[in-house]
């Protein structure tokens, strides 16, 4: 059986990092993907998807991304569940995210190009760069 996911898209806010009872680090984070054609009015949606990170990788994605950052993850879809507050059942489907590659430079304020009409309102569209540019 396969479930593989690839997304490329930007951090819909900083990434979240805790850690469980036994110290394990937990990366919590939404990613903001466009879809591949414009809606009635003209304009790209977006899907916001949840995405969650473990153990090293998890520390190393907090500490190198933060909100706007264009990202390339993969990973697989899994689903969980949990009794809410008001004793209902919640269903949770996300990202189990398990690589991840930062697609542009930390400081991206200038070299902005025409993809921006195909981003989401308020992210900048990305920069050309080096793979030297990234951190190993």
């Amino acid at each position: 059986m396969i479930n593989n996911v690839i997304l490329i898209g930007r951090l819909t806010r900083d990434p979240k990092l805790q850690y469980t009872n036994s110290n394990i680090a937990t990366a919590q984070f939404n990613i903001a993907c466009n879809r591949n054609f414009k809606n009635s009015n003209g304009e790209y949606d977006a899907d916001f998807i949840n995405c969650v990170m473990w153990r090293d990788q998890a520390e190393r994605f907090c500490e190198w991304t933060r909100k706007g950052m264009l990202v390339g993850i993969t990973g697989r879809i899994q689903t969980r569940s949990y009794e809410g507050n008001d004793g209902k059942r919640v269903y949770v489907t996300e990202v189990g995210a398990e690589n991840f590659q930062v697609l542009e430079k930390r400081d991206n304020t200038a070299n902005q190009n025409s993809m921006n009409e195909q981003m989401p309102p308020n992210f900048a569209s990305p920069m050309n760069i080096e793979d030297s540019d990234l951190p190993s």
